[in-house]
């Protein structure tokens, strides 16, 4: 889907007040940016909207229609502080409820999330398309006990598609990040529009102005077939770019260990894991739709197949995701001619989530066998998470399978 990028500037408020202009992706700088900013928009609604943790999902915490908003802000620079230790504060608009600002904190450590548990166990099958059967050559099996603790299967995660979390503590001079411990966490009537200001001691100063707000929650409906494989359906998002459909499940082996693991995606290429259900471009999105890894702004519908139901006999765990539009803004305009020595850059990308469970005697949560508005009034909303903490085992692959990584 085709995004406008004509975002509309602030003015220059004195000499030493930088303002934003669009940050047009063919173009290239002579130097710079000395410091870079990253701002992940996301909504989540349907099953575990009002709780972080998967496996509190998968013993029936919060409501069907919950709808939480979660934002995560990221500030990378080249450049050491001045004047003590690093600081840096993000100034959102009134309507965002967040007080005069939020604090960016400077981490110690920072560990990103691993795709696998330590000591992965017993077999993970791979599914993969939309259908009501899985094309010849399904499922590829992966047997952990074959492989070295720790040692992630060659191939099993997209290549293509690397999570990009912007600054991290590794790649910047200078890193801070939020929610951080300010204490203060997104609200459910926290609303983005309007001008922001990121001000500190070791990057330039940021003003842009935001025109997107959050996008709007997923209802998602998924039944099934007679035939035994699933039909999810949805209510589509004016302002998505893309849809992916994922379904993690398995069943239980002896003694109640964990046995065959299922992970099944709607792509047409087998693709699974490392940035494939993060915060994606408008740009990047456009290129997976055309090659059918992600299903068009236009779908509204999917069929899982049957063998992945009955793979998955004693659990399933679905999420529908919608990938949403980007602005991005850059300081100072391109010159005409000469160099031109970016000071500083700035982007926000959206993303909206919804996620179901289906445990047999257990009944359907968020949505299974039946359509959930996600019209949650938001009172029972819960802090989001800090920062990503990865979770092991069965949890950290719930998790990744919504979405997360490894439980994030």
């Amino acid at each position: 889907m085709p995004m406008t990028r004509k975002i509309a500037a602030t003015l220059a408020v004195g000499a030493t007040v930088a303002v934003a202009l669009p940050l047009l992706a063919q173009q290239r700088a002579a130097s710079g940016p000395v410091a870079r900013y990253d701002m992940r928009a996301g909504t989540i609604s349907g099953m575990g909207a009002g709780q972080m943790n998967p496996m509190a999902m998968m013993m029936g915490g919060g409501r069907g229609n919950n709808v939480q908003h979660e934002l995560y802000l990221r500030l990378g620079s080249s450049s050491t502080p001045t004047g003590g230790g690093p600081k840096a504060e993000h100034f959102m608009p009134p309507n965002a409820h967040l007080g005069k600002s939020v604090v960016l904190t400077t981490p110690g450590q920072e560990r990103l999330p691993d795709e696998l548990p330590q000591k992965p166990r017993g077999r993970l099958l791979l599914y993969w398309g939309c259908g009501e059967h899985a094309p010849a050559g399904q499922p590829v099996v992966i047997d952990f006990a074959r492989l070295a603790a720790g040692q992630m299967p060659p191939g099993l995660w997209s290549s293509t598609v690397i999570r990009d979390w912007g600054p991290t503590l590794t790649n910047s001079r200078t890193f801070g990040r939020w929610p951080s411990e300010d204490g203060k966490f997104v609200k459910p009537d926290t609303s983005l529009p309007g001008p922001h200001r990121v001000a500190g001691n070791y990057s330039p100063e940021m003003n842009f102005t935001l025109t997107k707000d959050f996008m709007g929650a997923l209802s998602s409906r998924a039944t099934a077939n007679p035939s035994g494989s699933t039909l999810v359906q949805w209510s589509g998002l004016a302002d998505a770019t893309g849809y992916l459909v994922t379904m993690f499940g398995g069943k239980q082996g002896p003694g109640g260990q964990m046995g065959d693991m299922v992970m099944w995606t709607s792509s047409s290429t087998r693709q699974f894991g490392g940035g494939f259900s993060d915060w994606l471009t408008p740009g990047q999105v456009a290129g997976l739709v055309r090659d059918r890894t992600l299903l068009p702004p236009t779908a509204t519908s999917c069929t899982i197949p049957l063998e992945v139901r009955r793979d998955a006999a004693d659990f399933r765990m679905g999420s529908l995701n919608a990938f949403g539009p980007m602005e991005e803004f850059s300081y100072p305009p391109r010159p005409a001619a000469g160099p031109w020595n970016l000071q500083w850059t700035a982007r926000i990308r959206h993303k909206s989530s919804y996620n179901w469970m289906d445990i047999p005697g257990m009944g359907a949560m968020g949505g299974m066998e039946g359509m959930n508005e996600g019209d949650g009034d938001g009172r029972r909303q819960p802090r989001q998470q800090s920062e990503c903490r990865p979770k092991r085992g069965l949890g950290g692959l719930l998790g990744g399978a919504l979405g997360g990584g490894s439980g994030c």
